[in-house]
């Protein structure tokens, strides 16, 4: 069992949350039903903590020469204000992780890796940033994570911000940030509120110090109970990431897995003058036509019975083995089951049908454009 608990385990406890270890952390896997909790954020909202994620911060006058350097997309291109979700990859090309960067001034950037890997990702900017004007602060341990999703949030949200902030919050665009003042334990505070998510709904995440969260946990529920805003765990978040197309780490990707193969070859900026942790080998893959002529490809699956695929289940063309399932279950949203799958390059033309081997029988899928599932705006 891990040891590291969120600042907001007591509060989980008292929902009556299920627990699961994840990324060495205890989380909330579900609270009632997992089904509800989905649904819920699909049609209202759903609040989850995210405080296992990593918070990183980059500063200093080479803070975006040095993040060109450390990540494979240039970082320098984006405006303050602004969000960029890039990979650091290894110098194989392999993927250490996945990451969201927000560029907080032109010499800061608050880098956000996943989970499991935060500790990895502090360790490698750190060792990477030797020969750059820079610091970095791995500020995890101290600093929550909460996220309000769904398309009741903003208004969630505006009910604890001051009228004179609210364009702050109406204004903000998706992949953004901005310090608004929200209301916690009676005081308003000012936090950063970003407009980013992985559930595939218009939402914000909410970054405050660990001393806070419970505080501002209790105001979401409070203010949100008349939006339909329930408490949400790992479970919905599984599945709502999923019907959005949305990698995660540990599945779809991995140091075994390359950009182009994951269907991220534009995230990966090769037109960047600067070199980069992974340029040789990225620029090597991409000409031999990894994802496109050669080797695997990740797709979408679409059942057309009603059985659902699961993580490593083998995946099949005519008897012969061509792939295997990263990650799949029923569609809460869609009625049918929907799985993410390497699957060799010639089979992954959309419309193609396969075989996925669930337990020794048989199930055909179909290839489907992603995301399985994309909101009405």
């Amino acid at each position: 069992m891990s040891e590291n608990y969120t600042a907001l385990y007591e509060q989980h406890k008292k929902a009556g949350a299920s627990f699961t270890d994840f990324g060495g952390w205890q989380m909330p896997l579900k609270y009632e039903s997992e089904l509800a909790e989905h649904h819920a954020v699909r049609n209202a909202a759903g609040l989850f903590d995210l405080s296992h994620m990593g918070e990183v911060w980059v500063s200093g006058p080479d803070a975006a020469a040095f993040l060109d350097y450390a990540l494979v997309g240039k970082l320098s291109a984006i405006a303050v204000g602004k969000a960029k979700y890039s990979l650091i990859c290894n110098a194989d090309g392999g993927i250490i992780d996945d990451l969201i960067s927000y560029r907080r001034a032109e010499d800061k950037f608050l880098v956000v890796p996943n989970a499991g890997n935060a500790k990895v990702v502090a360790a490698a900017l750190a060792e990477r940033a030797a020969n750059f004007d820079v610091v970095v602060e791995d500020v995890s341990a101290e600093t929550s994570l909460i996220a309000v999703q769904g398309p009741n949030a903003e208004a969630i949200l505006l009910s604890l911000v001051p009228a004179g902030q609210h364009a702050l919050v109406t204004d903000l665009k998706y992949y953004a940030a901005v310090e608004v003042g929200i209301t916690v334990n009676g005081a308003v505070q000012d936090l950063l509120l970003a407009r980013t998510g992985y559930t595939g709904e218009d939402g914000f995440e909410i970054y405050i110090p660990n001393v806070d969260v419970a505080g501002l946990w209790e105001a979401l529920l409070q203010v949100g109970e008349g939006h339909g805003l329930i408490p949400a765990g790992l479970a919905a978040r599984d599945s709502l990431r999923l019907e959005a197309g949305m990698p995660l780490y540990g599945n779809e990707l991995s140091r075994y897995v390359n950009a182009y193969a994951a269907g991220l070859g534009p995230v990966v900026s090769l037109a960047k003058e600067s070199s980069f942790v992974g340029r040789e080998a990225l620029t090597a893959i991409k000409a031999a036509g990894v994802g496109t002529t050669i080797g695997q490809k990740l797709v979408g699956l679409k059942g057309t019975g009603r059985r659902a695929a699961r993580g490593h289940y083998p995946v099949l063309k005519d008897g012969m083995l061509i792939g295997e399932v990263t990650s799949g279950q029923p569609s809460p949203t869609l009625g049918y089951p929907v799985a993410l799958a390497y699957v060799d390059v010639e089979y992954a033309e959309l419309g193609t049908i396969v075989d996925v081997d669930l337990r020794g029988k048989p199930e055909p899928f179909e290839v489907v454009a992603l995301p399985f599932y994309k909101r009405q705006k």
